[in-house]
């Protein structure tokens, strides 16, 4: 999963959860992207650092500032509950994966990079699995061709 911040047209900044960078594009060809303030379907993405989880669910890049949509003066009164209920289903689903991958995959630790390098390189065989990765160790595996996800960090994750 890859998390992008968006851009609309007019303006208005957002994130969304995508598979991949391809289902990104794919999604956007189609049309299927719109901006949750005014629905336009011009929509691209905005710069944004990359965030790294690394043991123990500490980030070592400095945390990014989420993007703030702008103010919309035709907003309905009733606007911010149903972002709230958003973002609490979105919340909910990105614990449910997170979930669904803790239970079905192999947790190897510190031996992560070496074990998806294996896989990669048909050395052993494909399994699922998740581990931790220091910041180079991640770059070096995306470098190489290695698809690595980082799991979703909720902000309950950080208490």
């Amino acid at each position: 999963m890859i998390l992008y911040a968006l851009r609309c047209e007019q303006g208005h900044a957002f994130e969304s959860w995508f598979q991949s960078s391809s289902a990104f594009d794919s999604q956007l060809r189609r049309k299927l992207v719109a901006c949750p303030v005014c629905d336009s379907i011009k929509v691209e993405k905005a710069i944004m650092a990359p965030r790294i989880v690394s043991k123990k669910g500490r980030e070592s890049a400095a945390p990014v500032p989420a993007p703030v949509p702008a103010p919309s003066p035709e907003a309905a009164p009733g606007a911010q509950p149903l972002m709230l209920a958003q973002e609490r289903e979105l919340r909910a689903k990105l614990k449910d994966l997170r979930d669904h991958i803790v239970k079905n995959a192999d947790n190897v630790g510190e031996r992560f990079p070496s074990e998806a390098r294996k896989m990669h390189y048909g050395e052993i065989e494909h399994r699922p699995i998740y581990g931790e990765a220091s910041p180079d160790e991640a770059r070096a595996l995306i470098e190489e061709g290695v698809e690595v996800s980082p799991l979703p960090v909720l902000p309950e994750d950080r208490n």
